[in-house]
């Protein structure tokens, strides 16, 4: 978002949006073609399917699992990317030092748009860049991605069943847990961290896909698909629920 973007408006990204609502919102931070000449564009690199964006995904942690990544030479296509992105995917990531899209999904830079906090969860400003990345990038696919032994997930249980106190701004993160994991907790599961991390996860897609208008928009017309998955840190796996 920090650099100019052109951009096809006839393209999936700005559906719903209007040339002229896109025109007001986005002259003042990006290029935007000719009407005439966006007409005439090429499809974008990315404009694909969202089932085969996530099958990228889903073979791209098959190569990381397997330690045969495709991506090593990060100085290719540098140039090429100075003035334009056209991401795959979205991620909304824990911030965990140990989980690492790119990594994890074996894709090389502009290939995903992350956004990561603790306990990956849907804010307001979460959820405005990654209307960003679908109005205007043109992704096809969103993917709220958990992780095994997640210690935001851990400290919201010790808050809902200790009362423990925590410092600073941590009982907001905590708040913002909170739905997903009490609903995981009703439950009496037999591993509660295991379980309210994938409730959070299922809780957030929930949030994304109804996220009006842009985002339930894209979902309703079958432009955009959202889906949840877990990363198991130790084996490197990512499982989609």
């Amino acid at each position: 978002m920090c650099n100019d973007h052109a951009f096809d408006l006839t393209r999936r990204g700005l559906f719903g949006l209007g040339a002229a609502v896109a025109s007001t919102a986005f002259a003042g931070g990006f290029a935007l073609p000719g009407q005439a000449l966006a007409d005439e564009a090429p499809a974008a690199p990315n404009d694909i399917d969202p089932d085969k964006a996530l099958a990228r995904l889903k073979d791209g942690n098959g190569r990381y699992m397997a330690n045969q990544p495709a991506n090593a030479d990060f100085s290719v296509g540098r140039m090429a990317r100075a003035g334009v992105q056209f991401p795959v995917a979205g991620l909304l990531s824990c911030a965990d030092s140990r989980v690492s899209p790119e990594l994890v999904f074996d894709q090389g830079p502009g290939e995903l748009f992350v956004l990561r906090v603790a306990g990956n969860f849907v804010d307001g400003n979460g959820l405005a860049s990654i209307e960003y990345g679908v109005a205007v990038l043109g992704i096809p696919l969103l993917v709220v991605l958990g992780h095994s032994n997640c210690g935001a997930v851990k400290a919201t249980i010790d808050v809902i069943e200790n009362g423990t106190e925590l410092p600073g701004h941590l009982p907001d993160l905590v708040n913002a847990l909170k739905p997903g994991v009490e609903r995981a907790l009703a439950k009496k599961p037999a591993d509660p961290v295991d379980a309210a991390t994938r409730e959070n996860v299922l809780y957030n897609v929930e949030t994304l896909t109804a996220a009006t208008p842009i985002v339930a928009d894209a979902v309703a017309a079958g432009r955009v698909k959202v889906v949840g998955a877990v990363y198991d840190i130790g084996t490197g796996k990512v499982e989609f629920l």
